[in-house]
């Protein structure tokens, strides 16, 4: 029986490739044709592949559904808090979740410092989308007619003389962050707040959610933040991993991690 399965799983990559005959799936699992024929009659009746009138075989509509009901059933937040909590545990520093939606990014999540010095952002609030570490990985990730109409109509408030000034510095930053794959607000939003941010990606590699670590200048420094880069970005990586299901690879060595 499991080799059954094993064969009839087998056909779906194949034919995710593009429409195959009967004899080419044959030949990929190496059996017979009868035998591909049964394995193709089946996945058939329970619309996972779909015979064209050429007579090859392409996937079918059923698979499309399940998948899309897999994606609309997941819960970035529910999946990510485990992985905030120990990170939280880790480093004692603010964690945040955020996601992108309807032209604002907001705070879906939010591990509290363990120390007294504490920050005002809260769950469901919307972040200083032009400076915050989480809202430039956001932003960098969509295609780029789209984040030069988004850049071209935003205003860009003065929070602090290390605040973006301007759409062509935004777009240079946001070209940056794609480059390097994570993102920092060193005292552009509060002068004494300093945030680095890592990617959530999905199966299909592009972002779902981004986190971020943050503490003001009183608990620790901007270069001892970003010493935690590494782990911020390890701690990422696993939250995509069991987001997607997928084999994500780890986050390339960061300049941080050498130091």
């Amino acid at each position: 029986m499991s080799q059954t399965v094993d064969r009839a799983l087998g056909i779906l990559p194949l034919l995710a490739e593009g429409p195959a005959d009967l004899g080419q799936v044959a030949d990929r699992l190496g059996v017979h044709k009868s035998t591909a024929l049964r394995l193709l009659r089946t996945l058939h009746e329970h619309g996972f592949v779909y015979r064209q009138s050429d007579q090859r075989y392409r996937l079918g509509a059923r698979l499309f559904a399940l998948a899309q009901q897999a994606v609309e059933s997941l819960d970035v937040r529910e999946i990510a808090h485990p992985h905030l909590v120990e990170l939280n545990e880790k480093c004692g520093h603010t964690v945040h979740l955020a996601v992108h939606e309807e032209n604002e990014v907001l705070y879906i999540d939010k591990v509290e410092s363990r120390y007294p010095v504490r920050m005002y952002s809260r769950i469901g609030k919307p972040v200083a989308i032009t400076v915050a570490a989480v809202a430039k990985l956001l932003l960098a990730d969509l295609p780029e007619p789209e984040r030069r109409a988004l850049a071209e109509k935003l205003d860009y408030p003065h929070y602090t003389s290390r605040s973006t000034p301007h759409a062509t510095a935004f777009l240079a930053e946001l070209a940056k962050v794609r480059e390097q794959g994570w993102a920092t607000d060193l005292g552009g939003h509060e002068e004494s707040i300093n945030c680095v941010a890592a990617p959530v990606r999905g199966a299909d590699g592009r972002l779902v959610a981004a986190m971020s670590v943050s503490a003001p200048n009183v608990v620790v420094s901007a270069e001892e933040l970003l010493r935690l880069l590494p782990l911020v970005r390890r701690t990422a990586d696993a939250i995509s991993r069991e987001y997607s299901g997928t084999a994500v690879p780890p986050s390339a060595t960061d300049p941080a991690e050498e130091a």
